[in-house]
């Protein structure tokens, strides 16, 4: 039906390609007009395209033009001119739409033409990479173009922040033409260049700032993504954190560690291969237990030691080394599952890092509480225009869909694909397979070919060096192990007769060259060691042979001993073989196989979209949260109506401390006031017999009369400008307190709502309820406290030095920086920061077993200590 649909209405994504096919023609109908233009004249273009924006025209008004332009100068600059297909991306790029374009179809110069046309606003355009490498090398390859059209291009990395310049600044390899600056100044630049996870932590330390001029984004205008799939897709099931060190006794991880190895599988736990779960039976309970020396370790009182023992099963059976993490310098590092890099400085969540460390016998590392967090999908959708650009998107088609909105197009090949895709070849032992791989390396080897062989662990890409070392094969092994001499490396797998071993995309964004004669001998020969999860990772491997309509070829070897087959392969598969007699040595070419495994990557496909789709439907929920109070915090930062927000949190209080008191059967007028003076210091106005036997309500008029006429006394005694500086962080103070509060209370409500399933109660549905719940209780404290600091706060003229920085990382995420807030001194960069003056208390420090002062009668620590503290 769909095919004949399709010749009804036509290709769809042809149908969207033919205004782009036109708009690229006009463009190059400009060409003549381009090349007459001296460089001033060219520059001088940008000018004129900028005081036509600022007369009202918008920048789709603009796009043929600014195309010709940009299009001009790259090829000034580089030698090379867009063709019209790239012409076709760059257009596509700029209607924010997610465009696949193969290998080698020059994704990095399309994109420099969209950059181009979106920042002449001024507004900023980013550019988001994989890795710190690309984005240093894509901004120095066409920064030149930019810079001489007039604009201004940075670059973020890990270590900081530089400045586009054309003249060499720098004598380090790779950053000759970047100056240092500050992260603020590389976010006012016309064009910026990052990779995606220094734009969101950020976005992240922004939203922590105690001041505008520590806060170094500008807005969210226009973003493109390179390798949108490995962004957008694969990385969108690790929230961005931002975290502080917890208090645990981390001595109980390695408890667990000794105990798991004694408990046998099946007896005492069973394994679930599909999802990578692991589950204590009866028996196993028992003799937990009795290690434990608890009779019931489900008891409330015991209940904290399941998610220890949890993680240390999960550690022990289904995490191995070298394969899901390695160890490096006495610490576990994970290996990403879809690029096969090392993740340095990114953690496990629930404990499950800590449990690998147990079982490794190497230091143990606190686990974390949470200062802000963010998904990558709520992230991106921020900007007013997101586009992306891949070699592999239109088996993804539905999730950007569905996620971001985005639509994806195929960009056609400048020159037609003369790669040779070969049929699987499918074994019964993975020795077999391995043997068979060695020898099709060996022929094509010999031949003089250049052969990429992708594997997805560290492990069999040792195994198959290994193996080449015994045959006397030269080769390069590029693995997570490797990460600096990845490009390198890459750049070199093309030379006639090289044998490179790569863990799946290693080498992704770096294109492979073919040496001189290869392409007669038959091109580049792509050999994936096992189907990948995803149809898409083996697509990227099959990729990197055939760019630009040179010759190639690819082939999977496949075993029913790899993971996705043991996984989620029918089990009539294996025994299929076995009845045909088939050897360990002997491959099987079948389409009802070849079917089969499809049928499986469609299944894994699916599993992996539902659970990104169901981290970003719970981080929808608190996103409305952080919206509101990332929206609250920037009105306090902006000081603005911040008085009227004081006075109004101070009448709440005195309405809910009447309500309590002046309510109640009988009125207690005693503990109403003496709870009123904790708020608004009463002196001798509002006495107890003024209180008792009149109407709450009038007493509430007279107590807002008292709590105002407090409140301008203060603002008059201290000045209006003091009062707004005291205000402002305590308010902000306040705020972060709370937030951190609710984000722990957050996660712990989720890490449990899945158990209301079994009480027939859609665990979405509790959450939103329970989370909302949650909020208006965030909100109620926040107004209590802010209203019991208010009068009783001072500032100080001495700074005080700022918390010690939180560190930025991802739940199972790539590599981070170690995320300072701004405002602590490391995010004061570029002698931004200046000091300032501290909120502190007016009173001696509360402590946590004497009475509250907000008149409750509770020990502070079980009343205002579990918040920012009240002064009174």
């Amino acid at each position: 039906m769909p095919r004949l649909l399709q010749k009804i209405l036509g290709d769809p994504n042809e149908r969207a390609l033919k205004p782009l096919r036109s708009l690229a023609a006009l463009v190059e109908s400009r060409e003549g007009e381009m090349r007459a233009l001296s460089d001033e004249e060219l520059a001088g273009r940008t000018v004129g395209l900028r005081e036509r924006l600022a007369s009202g025209e918008s920048v789709d008004d603009l796009l043929e033009e600014s195309l010709a332009v940009a299009r001009e100068a790259v090829a000034r600059t580089t030698g090379e001119r867009a063709y019209t297909v790239q012409l076709v991306g760059a257009a596509a790029l700029h209607g924010g739409m997610i465009a696949e374009m193969k290998t080698g179809e020059g994704k990095t110069l399309v994109a420099t033409l969209a950059l181009y046309a979106n920042a002449l606003s001024g507004r900023g355009a980013h550019l988001v990479t994989v890795n710190d490498y690309l984005a240093r090398r894509d901004a120095q390859w066409y920064g030149p173009a930019l810079v001489r059209l007039g604009l201004s291009v940075a670059v973020l990395q890990h270590e900081g922040a530089y400045l586009y310049v054309e003249e060499a600044a720098s004598e380090r390899p790779g950053w000759e033409h970047l100056t240092p600056i500050t992260r603020r100044e590389a976010y006012h630049c016309d064009v910026t260049y990052g990779t995606n996870n220094e734009f969101g932590f950020d976005f992240l330390r922004d939203n922590m700032a105690t001041s505008r001029a520590l806060q170094v984004q500008r807005g969210h205008q226009f973003a493109i993504v390179d390798e949108a799939d490995s962004v957008l897709i694969d990385e969108a099931r690790t929230p961005l954190i931002i975290s502080g060190p917890a208090q645990e006794d981390v001595s109980v991880y390695r408890r667990f560690a000794r105990l798991v190895p004694q408990l046998s599988a099946n007896r005492h736990f069973t394994v679930d291969a599909r999802t990578r779960t692991v589950s204590l039976t009866e028996e196993g309970v028992e003799v937990v237990e009795r290690a434990l020396g608890v009779a019931n370790i489900y008891a409330i009182e015991n209940y904290h030691l399941t998610r220890y023992m949890e993680a240390a099963l999960r550690a022990e059976v289904i995490y191995q080394r070298n394969v899901d993490y390695v160890v490096k310098e006495n610490q576990v590092v994970i290996v990403d599952a879809f690029t096969g890099r090392l993740m340095e400085g990114r953690r496990w969540s629930d404990g499950l890092h800590q449990a690998v460390e147990a079982k490794e016998g190497v230091p143990i590392q606190q686990e974390s509480v949470t200062y802000a967090t963010i998904t990558l999908q709520n992230y991106f959708r921020l900007y007013e225009t997101l586009a992306g650009m891949t070699g592999t998107a239109v088996t993804e088609a539905e999730e950007f869909s569905e996620i971001y909105r985005r639509e994806v197009l195929v960009i056609p090949t400048h020159r037609d694909l003369a790669r040779e895709d070969l049929p699987d070849l499918v074994y019964r032992r993975a020795q077999g397979k391995y043997t068979a791989v060695v020898e099709d390396i060996a022929a094509q080897h010999e031949a003089g070919r250049p052969v990429l062989v992708g594997t997805v662990a560290i492990e069999s890409s040792e195994l198959l060096s290994e193996m080449l070392l015994r045959r006397g094969i030269d080769h390069e092994v590029l693995n997570a192990k490797q990460h600096e001499r990845e490009a390198h490396i890459v750049e070199r797998a093309g030379e006639a007769g090289a044998v490179t071993i790569a863990t799946n995309m290693a080498g992704r964004g770096t294109d492979i060259k073919l040496g001189p004669g290869v392409r007669e001998a038959g091109g580049l020969h792509v050999i994936g060691t096992e189907r990948h999860e995803s149809r898409r990772i083996d697509n990227q491997l099959r990729g990197r042979s055939g760019r630009q309509g040179d010759t190639g070829s690819s082939r999977f070897f496949v075993s029913f001993e790899d993971e996705l087959m043991r996984r989620f392969a029918p089990d009539w598969l294996p025994g299929m073989m076995e009845k045909l007699g088939m050897e360990d040595d002997l491959p099987l070419e079948s389409r009802m196989v070849s079917k089969a495994i499809e049928s499986a990557q469609t299944r894994v496909e699916t599993y992996n979209f539902e659970i990104r789709k169901n981290v970003v439907e719970y981080d929808d929920v608190m996103n409305t949260h952080r919206d509101v109070i990332y929206s609250e915090r920037d009105k306090v930062l902006d000081e603005e109506g911040m008085r009227e927000t004081v006075l109004e949190m101070l009448g709440e209080e005195v309405e809910e401390i009447a309500r309590s008191y002046l309510h109640a059967t009988p009125p207690d007028a005693a503990t109403f006031r003496r709870a009123l003076d904790a708020v608004v210091p009463l002196g001798g106005d509002l006495e107890e017999s003024a209180v008792e036997g009149r109407d709450p309500a009038s007493v509430v008029n007279d107590a807002l009369a008292v709590a105002t006429r407090r409140y301008e006394e203060l603002e008059g005694a201290v000045g209006a400008g003091m009062q707004r500086a005291t205000e402002r962080l305590m308010l902000l103070r306040t705020i972060d307190t709370l937030w951190v509060q609710h984000l722990t209370a957050m996660d712990e409500m989720r890490q449990g709502i899945g158990l209301r399933a079994y009480g027939q109660v859609d665990p979405k549905v509790a959450y939103k309820r329970e989370a909302h719940e949650m909020w208006e209780q965030l909100l109620g404290t926040l107004r209590s406290v802010v209203a019991r600091q208010a009068l009783h706060v001072r500032l100080t003229a001495a700074a005080v030095a700022p918390p010690a920085a939180p560190r930025a990382t991802r739940e199972s995420g790539p590599a981070e920086p170690g995320g300072a807030v701004a405002g602590a001194p490391q995010a004061a960069t570029g002698g931004e920061a200046g000091g300032a003056a501290t909120a502190v208390r007016a009173v001696p420090k509360v402590g946590r077993n004497q009475p509250c002062p907000c008149g409750s009668g509770k020990k502070y620590k079980r009343c205002h200590g579990q918040g920012p503290p009240p002064a009174s």
